[in-house]
């Protein structure tokens, strides 16, 4: 898919934990599981919002677009 989710770059950057970060935005830990490891083919707005807003960033540092 070339979409890429780069959870993983912002909680390293931010020194926070997946457990926290789901915990935070009210996710379970398999769904975040699913995003950070790119197998999700869909996230809501409501979700991103709330990740941009725990992580402090904005949608584009933590999704990329590359060809496939």
């Amino acid at each position: 898919m070339p979409i890429i989710v780069n959870i993983d770059i912002m909680l390293a950057k931010r020194k926070m934990s997946s457990g926290e970060l789901a915990a935070r935005v009210g996710i379970t830990q398999a769904n975040l599981s699913i995003l950070k490891t790119n197998k999700a083919k869909a996230i809501r707005f409501s979700t991103l919002e709330e990740i941009c807003r725990v992580l402090d960033c904005q949608p584009g540092d933590i999704l990329e677009y590359k060809e496939e």
